[in-house]
């Protein structure tokens, strides 16, 4: 029983071993909360990651799921053990909760990732409204 569980244990660390194999798109966080945000504030987030394969990387596209978020990628490839970023623009002019995904389509074995960002953008206070001024009336004499 022991030569079997050594030999299963061997496997799968074999197995865990080879699955590095190729490019690898390694996040620190596949999600992005933007928290409270105020109505117009910056949309900008970004998505960093490393290739912590064996080969280069290349990501072939980035959709959002609505045109309110755009993502930009790098087009060259990334070179295994290096950094970079997935850029992602939301419009914050939509007021109101918000859940939106970006897929990733790459040359990694599994072939596509699913990135998200969340968060509420709250309405602008409206600015102190000024009186307006009365009216000049001209008389015609």
């Amino acid at each position: 029983m022991k030569k079997l569980f050594g030999l299963l244990l061997f496997l799968s660390l074999a197995v865990a071993g080879i699955a590095q194999d190729g490019p690898v798109m390694s996040f620190e966080s596949m999600e992005v909360d933007y928290g409270k945000i105020e109505q117009n504030a910056d949309g900008n987030r970004k998505f960093v990651f490393t290739n912590t394969g064996t080969e280069p990387l290349v990501i072939k596209n980035a959709r959002g799921s609505c045109g309110c978020t755009v993502p930009t990628w790098p087009k060259e490839p990334i070179m295994p053990g290096e950094k970079a970023s997935i850029d992602v623009k939301y419009d914050t002019n939509r007021v109101g909760p918000f859940t939106k995904t970006i897929t990733l389509t790459t040359n990694e074995a599994i072939g596509t990732k699913m990135l998200t960002i969340k968060g509420e953008v709250l309405k602008k206070e409206a600015d102190q409204a000024v009186p307006a001024s009365k009216p000049t009336i001209l008389h015609n004499h």
